[in-house]
């Protein structure tokens, strides 16, 4: 059993699980499987060749609390997922997220509206991508990682295991905090080891690497290494480990 709206438009050899719903305007590319329990919100556009797994939802409108900063209320674009992506079970994709060629996203991972992922990038299971975030192509956010939001990384970035970032200095006070809003930055092939902490407004540098379990509180400088509580400067990041020798 299924809902399909008139309106929507399926390709070619479109394989659909039980209890799908398709809402008005959808549309969906040649070779698609969609899971069990799948919900595509109205106006979303779904390429060819991309999987869908059990009870995720696609094109979801964000709701805003009451004490919100940073969610808008305004029009979004549909949700756009590209050729070739396969996209776990339970997982959210806003409305206005755009989901790059050939990306893989695993189970109980939300990606937000106005969050763009490049392609071939992978982001692990529980994952979760706020608002208003860039995250570039060759990419890797593995399990449990939060990207706050209003965060920008790069191509090549490695975000490993249960690293947290943050865009508040005021830790929830103040009326004028919103003003300062800025989540972190990772410039191309930077890399943040596991449980890392990056505060707001930080920036690693270039292939530069924070260690695991530090806590960021200063930009970290291209191809350099740092460690610690706070974290400081350690070495230079090896020349074999460099992007340009792999």
């Amino acid at each position: 059993m299924r809902y399909i709206s008139e309106s929507a438009r399926i390709g070619n050899n479109v394989e659909f699980g039980y209890f799908v719903v398709i809402e008005d305007d959808v549309i969906i590319g040649d070779n698609c499987r969609i899971g069990h329990n799948v919900v595509i919100k109205r106006g979303s556009v779904i390429g060819n060749n991309v999987e869908i797994s059990d009870g995720t939802i696609i094109g979801k409108f964000p709701q805003k609390a009451f004490m919100s900063k940073t969610t808008e209320e305004t029009n979004l674009p549909p949700a756009l997922i590209e050729d070739g992506v396969k996209i776990g079970a339970n997982s959210i994709i806003y409305r206005g997220a755009h989901i790059c060629k050939n990306v893989f996203i695993a189970d109980l991972v939300t990606v937000r509206e106005n969050v763009k992922i490049g392609s071939n990038t992978i982001i692990g299971r529980g994952v979760s991508i706020e608002n208003k975030t860039n995250i570039g192509s060759n990419c890797k956010i593995e399990t449990n990682a939060y990207i706050t939001a209003i965060s920008e990384i790069e191509d090549w970035a490695f975000i490993a295991p249960g690293v947290v970032t943050s865009n508040d200095n005021f830790a929830g006070r103040g009326k004028d905090r919103a003003k300062y809003f800025k989540g972190v930055t990772i410039k191309r092939g930077g890399r943040i080891g596991a449980n890392a902490t990056i505060l707001p407004g930080k920036v690693i540098g270039e292939e530069g690497f924070v260690g695991a379990g530090s806590v960021v509180t200063k930009d970290v400088a291209a191809r350099k290494i740092v460690v610690g509580n706070p974290a400081k400067e350690l070495k230079d990041v090896p020349v074999e480990q460099l992007l340009e020798n792999q």
